[in-house]
């Protein structure tokens, strides 16, 4: 009997697609993320069969179907509760959350924060489009003060969420930012949420065409890109501009843009920390005032990345020291408790 083991082929970006017509609006932002995703997808080195996709409501939500893995389209907001549960019962698997700033940040904000502090290790990859785009461009918990909306005709009167912010102040363990124009930014960034041990939390820039067409085209654009967008770099000084003129400092815990050249140089500037738990918070708020920092460029790439015990870990570490235990527990002292007490 021969005991040679036969080598599968290689899998291809065409193994992760499905054969179910893709129903997104022609020039929708998902195309790109879709892509991007089936394209990292073989490089990871995991069967298909172990990588699932759970998703809740909204456009971005019908991404379980396109894609050639086990997955689920779950319920409005619950999409990380079921993949809590999911990876609690099978931490083996890599389970990635496909939300948006509707499905994730309103009805299941709850659930997002959750998923943070307790570090699963799923990939949450929360596009924000600042709309709501499935039931028809009313407003979203990330829609700009002002903004008229069919829901707010005279406009919103809601502050914001930052959502970078919302994961930090929750406690997440990799906070990121991409956008879905730039491809090869995005494909690292993914391979980087990836790589992480623990709860990858990655906001993803998406134009929505129908109802909120250009919301980031400010930084897409090849004429304004240079100037808008910072791409931050682990070790490297915070430099951007059509010329690579321009960097940022901190003044104090202020920052700000200055000139490259004979009163500054790149010794000066701010240098990226991905593990600086401080200074990723001046990061994730830099475009949050305009009027009290001054207008400064969107940074995208790692802000934050933390080691931290996984829940799943922990979880199973507890179980097994209880199995050991078998025969040793005391249900009545348990149902009895410590707070008990003697009437006379």
């Amino acid at each position: 009997m021969s005991t040679e083991t036969i080598e599968k082929p290689a899998l291809t970006p065409k193994d992760f697609a499905t054969d179910q017509e893709v129903r997104w609006c022609p020039g929708c932002g998902d195309y790109s993320i879709l892509a991007q995703v089936q394209k990292i997808m073989p490089t990871l080195g995991i069967p298909r069969e172990n990588i699932v996709i759970v998703s809740g409501i909204g456009c971005s939500s019908r991404f379980p179907y396109y894609m050639n893995t086990y997955g689920m389209h779950s319920i409005h907001g619950r999409a990380t509760a079921i993949a809590s549960g999911l990876k609690g019962a099978r931490p083996e698997l890599s389970i990635w959350i496909v939300t948006g700033d509707g499905d994730g940040l309103s009805i299941g904000g709850n659930h997002t924060i959750h998923l943070l502090r307790r570090n699963f290790d799923v990939n949450v990859l929360l596009f924000n489009n600042q709309i709501y785009g499935l039931t028809k461009g009313q407003y979203s918990p990330t829609s700009e003060e002002k903004k008229i909306t069919k829901s707010t005709p005279m406009g919103s009167i809601d502050h914001p969420f930052n959502p970078l912010a919302l994961a930090m102040g929750a406690d997440g363990s990799f906070i990121a930012r991409t956008m879905d124009r730039d491809p090869k930014h995005l494909q690292a960034m993914l391979l980087r949420s990836q790589a992480h041990k623990g709860a990858s939390f990655l906001e993803i820039y998406q134009n929505c065409n129908i109802f909120n067409d250009g919301a980031f085209e400010i930084f897409t654009e090849k004429s304004s890109k240079p100037e808008e967008a910072l791409f931050l770099e682990q070790g490297k000084p915070l430099i951007f501009g059509a010329t690579q003129n321009k960097g940022i400092r901190l003044n104090g815990f202020k920052p700000e843009v200055v000139e490259l050249g004979d009163k500054y140089s790149a010794d000066d500037l701010w240098i990226h920390d991905e593990r600086d738990f401080y200074k990723a918070q001046i990061l994730i708020r830099m475009f949050d005032d305009p009027a009290l920092i001054g207008h400064l460029p969107r940074p995208f790439g790692v802000f934050y990345e933390t080691d931290r015990a996984c829940y799943e870990d922990v979880m199973t570490m507890q179980l097994e020291e209880a199995i050991a235990q078998k025969g040793k527990g005391d249900l009545d002292k348990l149902l009895k408790g410590r707070e008990t007490w003697t009437i006379s």
